[in-house]
């Protein structure tokens, strides 16, 4: 079995073009930059009927140029993926595999754009981010790395071979390189070459998306459950209230985020069990949360409150019960018929790290929100009305405050994220075989100045999806200042 190259057979046709469209962008990029130091200021000039006038002369030629050759590499990069997607395995290289493996991700993006474009005028904000150029790009990434995470966990798709696997011979070796005796293998490279472990690259950065994914959002919307619990009450009552909670919040952010990292995830500190207790009380909240936000919304209506908070709190409750109650921790108390399901203990120290360090960020948000929304007109005329304060906090605060708690959750997910990253880097929290982007990161630099492959691809991701989500975050942004 031969070795695959990059771009294959179709590179001999697409290289070449996609090269000279580079050097097109780079130059007009230069020559724009040295031809803005000598220019006269520009003055924008108007039609008769209000719209700018269209620049000329060399300057608008060169934007044009430069905007051209942009869209010329874009094109040719769509090439690649669809002509690999549709040519047999191995015409296209390894750019072409890789782009076939991840057809069902191709799919699922198209549908997912084409539905939203369609119906973007009834979807809200959400909607209107696909008026956005940036915040679509982000999205775009954001949502590349979910479907990636859905179909390699979710469906035990996408990964090409097992990410724990080692097949002899193939230590370090460079990306497209092929297996011994795998000619009946459907998979028969490394796509992205073997780590320092003969493992495949390739499937643990596919892998790796899953523990990301699964861990980020879930923690952040845990943290924003915390702070928006506690946040909302200390701004909108004030007092002492507000004195001793930010005082704890203050407390918990004068260390430093890397430095607390550590003394939460050092297995001298999981011995004691304070992860568990900690686990144990952060993730009342949610319960706490829904119980109080159906019960000030239907408080009127006894009828319909009851079953909805019996149905609503039994099944939080349960879930509460089986994520606090895990093998080989302190808490483990639910027998095997009742208890749901069992994370790993790193999974789960790390998850309430992240929550217990998000929490006093989000509970300074949404305090700062809730003293200045609380002296409204609209919180004035529900109290006029007789409604209750967490009423008010819950159903007449909190949506005013969703603009800038969306921006907030994105760039959150991306802090997590890179949170996430570091704790793998570093060999804390997760298993040492885990292939977290991290700790296949960590595992990748010790041999990057031989070679370099086995710690590339995780940073690209890991860069990609933090890029993405401070993209949509701005999307976000951008569209919520409009309303």
């Amino acid at each position: 079995m031969e070795p695959l190259s990059w771009t294959g057979a179709i590179g001999a046709y697409l290289n070449p073009l996609l090269l000279i469209s580079l050097a097109c962008l780079v130059f007009a990029m230069i020559l724009q930059f040295v031809m803005s130091l000598f220019a006269a200021p520009l003055t924008l000039q108007s039609n008769a009927d209000g719209t700018l006038m269209k620049r000329g002369g060399l300057t608008s030629g060169i934007e044009s140029v430069g905007q051209w050759a942009f869209l010329a590499i874009i094109a040719g990069v769509v090439l690649y993926i669809v002509l690999g997607a549709i040519m047999p395995y191995g015409e296209a290289g390894i750019i072409g595999a890789m782009s076939k493996r991840l057809l069902p991700v191709w799919i699922a993006l198209i549908l997912t754009f084409t539905l939203s474009i369609h119906f973007k005028r009834k979807l809200g904000l959400y909607g209107k981010l696909f008026d956005s150029t940036v915040g679509m790009i982000g999205f775009g990434l954001v949502m590349f790395w979910v479907f990636v995470a859905i179909f390699a966990g979710g469906f035990d798709m996408l990964i090409t071979h097992d990410p724990l696997t080692q097949i002899s011979g193939l230590k370090n070796k460079v990306p497209g390189v092929a297996i011994p005796d795998g000619e009946a293998l459907k998979w028969p490279h490394y796509l992205l070459g073997g780590d320092n472990l003969a493992r495949d690259i390739f499937s643990r950065m596919i892998k790796g998306s899953v523990i990301v994914i699964a861990i980020a959002p879930l923690a952040t919307v845990f943290a924003f459950m915390v702070g928006i619990t506690l946040g909302l009450p200390a701004g909108y009552y004030g007092g002492k209230l507000d004195t001793v909670l930010s005082f704890l919040a203050n407390l918990i952010l004068a260390f430093p985020v890397i430095l607390l990292f550590y003394l939460l995830v050092t297995p001298e500190i999981v011995a004691t069990g304070i992860p568990s207790f900690m686990a144990a009380f952060l993730f009342i909240f949610p319960i706490v949360f829904f119980g109080v936000l159906l019960n000030s919304r239907y408080y009127t209506q006894p009828s319909k409150r009851n079953p909805m908070l019996i149905v609503v709190l039994g099944v939080l409750g349960w879930l509460y019960l089986s994520l606090i109650s895990q093998d080989g921790t302190i808490l483990n108390f639910m027998p095997k018929s009742l208890d749901g399901f069992d994370i790993n203990p790193g999974i789960l120290v790390v998850f309430v790290s992240v929550v217990f360090v998000n929490s006093p960020t989000v509970f300074r948000i949404v305090r700062g929100l809730a003293l200045d929304l609380h002296t409204r007109d609209y919180v004035a005329a529900a109290q006029t009305r007789g409604e209750g304060s967490w009423y008010i906090m819950l159903w007449e605060i909190l949506p005013n405050a969703r603009g800038p708690l969306i921006v907030d959750f994105c760039l959150r997910i991306g802090y997590t994220t890179i949170l996430l990253g570091t704790l793998g880097f570093f060999g804390l929290g997760l298993p040492p075989e885990s292939p977290d982007w991290g700790s296949t990161i960590n595992e990748g630099r010790k041999l990057l100045l031989i070679v370099a492959h086995p710690a590339l691809p995780p940073a690209i991701a890991l860069l990609s999806l933090v890029l993405g989500l401070n993209l949509l975050a701005d999307g976000l942004r951008e569209e919520s200042l409009k309303d």
